[in-house]
């Protein structure tokens, strides 16, 4: 099982870290399975960063193996769906930028990947691009964001990513985050909503 992560996949997101270049193809980053949390296990604090982010997702789980999908099948290739977060070390991958290195460490280390309980798209609506999901924390939403303003859709995303590796049966695919990404601290508790239903919780340790 393998987790492929979209980044810069909404505008408002990129304007706050500052990102203005326009990208013409989804950037892709990949985490290990070691980067999966779960089962509303806590997330404790890496010490090897002093900002850590949350930023909040739609994730995507691959039902077929599939392999040079054509953008009007990739619908057939999913079949659930639910909130996670890709916790991102931010001071990490500022250092990384600026001297022009990869910087999968700041995005696929251990537990960075947490997702909540997946349920069937027809539950969740039937619309991939109509997905209603915020986070909240200590009962207070941060981010709310709609799969209608990605940049690139879900079905792109498949399509494209499936030229250069092939998708299996549970891989994961974060589809980025939207506006309002921010530090966590230890003691806070965390949940994710996709539209009223609850399907991510959990604490920072």
């Amino acid at each position: 099982m393998k987790i492929i992560a979209v980044g810069m996949n909404y505008a408002l997101h990129n304007k706050e870290l500052g990102h203005t270049l326009v990208n013409k193809e989804p950037v892709i980053f990949m985490k290990p399975d070691s980067a999966i949390l779960k089962d509303g296990k806590p997330f404790f604090i890496p010490d090897f960063s002093d900002e850590v982010h949350y930023e909040t997702e739609v994730v995507v789980r691959i039902c077929r193996l599939g392999k040079n999908i054509a953008p009007r099948f990739a619908n057939r290739y999913y079949d659930a769906v639910t909130v996670g977060i890709d916790f991102t070390a931010r001071d990490l991958q500022r250092k990384f930028r600026e001297v022009g290195n990869p910087w999968e460490l700041c995005k696929a280390f251990d537990n960075s990947a947490a997702i909540g309980t997946f349920v069937p798209l027809e539950q969740a609506g039937g619309d991939v691009q109509q997905l209603d999901f915020r986070m909240e924390i200590d009962g207070q939403e941060v981010q709310h964001g709609n799969t209608s303003d990605m940049l690139f859709k879900v079905d792109e995303i498949i399509a494209y990513v499936s030229r250069f590796m092939t998708l299996k049966i549970g891989d994961l695919l974060f589809t980025g985050t939207p506006a309002g990404v921010g530090p966590v601290q230890i003691g806070q508790h965390l949940q994710g909503y996709l539209g009223e239903d609850k399907l991510l919780d959990f604490y920072i340790r």
